[in-house]
């Protein structure tokens, strides 16, 4: 297996999955479509490593205006109480940069994921945990946070071996047609959320890989796990699907380096003990929170700082 990105890719089997059918774009997707796609083209202009510093000043102009940032502050002083103001200001300030550089590589999504050896991706760490679930034929769940650009660093992956991706469809269909056709493009195969269980019990008994995030808040419909601190409501169903798949969850996380590319970091698999016990899926989640928060503790401005992660409120 190769360590590092821009290796051919792997075809896939046809699973078959139920799609819905295609909204039709109204006027108002249309203008919108139309100015996405200027500021696509304008963003796909030059070198992407230059491009990065463009990103950085979207970040500034978001930062700027507002967006969100009383959101972002009140979470980063719940996550971080012993910094000072300053201190979680200058992680705000480079979280927005960050945000910034990944909408601009989001503009040329394929092309960095097809590209060559070293160019974006400079290796993989703990490239032998992947294989070793390879080898072992049961499929895997590669299981992440909103953390840096964590969907190019799945399509990277996605080189490597069949990797499928849940996906809901964007209200504008002009502009998921864009999105779906620059993941395809990018070897990521594609489970319909509507499909999502079925078809992900179909990608892991087919020995595939599954790319999920598990980091938002989930309402009543998700279990209560420490983060940061503080009980968090989180998605359980990475967690439900691997037990019940008897397949490995495998988590990952995407550093960006000073000169704008990335090292790809890749855990053991998450073992719990008693996996058939009453609350098996509630422990394997905190587990993989945990160690979540141990990455956003090594690199805070990488996650998601934007959403209201404790919105809701435990029992």
């Amino acid at each position: 297996m190769a360590a590092r990105g821009g290796s051919d890719v792997v075809s896939a089997p046809d699973i078959e999955l139920a799609e819905a059918p295609a909204a039709r774009a109204g006027f108002r997707d249309r203008i919108t479509a139309g100015i996405a796609r200027g500021l696509i083209a304008a963003a796909r202009r030059g070198k992407w490593p230059e491009n990065l510093k463009f990103g950085e000043r979207l970040g500034d102009l978001a930062r700027t205006i507002g967006l969100r940032r009383r959101v972002a502050r009140e979470n980063l002083a719940l996550a971080f109480p012993e910094k000072s103001d300053r201190e979680r200001d200058e992680i705000l300030r480079e979280h927005y940069h960050e945000l910034g550089r990944v909408c601009i590589e989001y503009a040329r999504f394929a092309g960095l994921a097809n590209a060559p050896p070293g160019e974006v991706l400079t290796r993989i760490t703990g490239a032998e945990h992947l294989q070793r679930v390879r080898e072992e034929g049961r499929g895997a769940i590669l299981l992440t946070g909103h953390f840096g650009n964590f969907e190019l660093m799945g399509a990277m992956l996605a080189k490597i071996h069949p990797t499928f991706v849940v996906v809901k469809p964007l209200s504008n269909p002009l502009m998921d047609e864009w999105i779906t056709a620059e993941r395809s493009s990018a070897a990521l195969r594609l489970i319909p959320i509507g499909s999502a269980m079925r078809g992900a019990f179909a990608a892991l008994k087919a020995n595939h890989w599954i790319e999920m995030v598990a980091d938002q808040d989930a309402r009543r419909h998700g279990v209560f796990v420490p983060f940061f601190g503080r009980l968090a409501s989180t998605p359980v169903g990475p967690a439900e699907l691997a037990l019940r798949a008897r397949a490995p969850i495998v988590m990952g996380f995407g550093f960006r380096l000073p000169d704008g590319r990335f090292e790809l970091r890749i855990d053991p698999p998450l073992t719990i003990d008693s996996p058939k016990a009453p609350d098996a899926a509630q422990r394997l989640t905190a587990a993989h929170t945990a160690r979540l928060e141990a990455m956003i503790r090594e690199r805070p401005s990488a996650w998601f700082w934007l959403h209201r992660r404790w919105k809701t409120p435990p029992p």
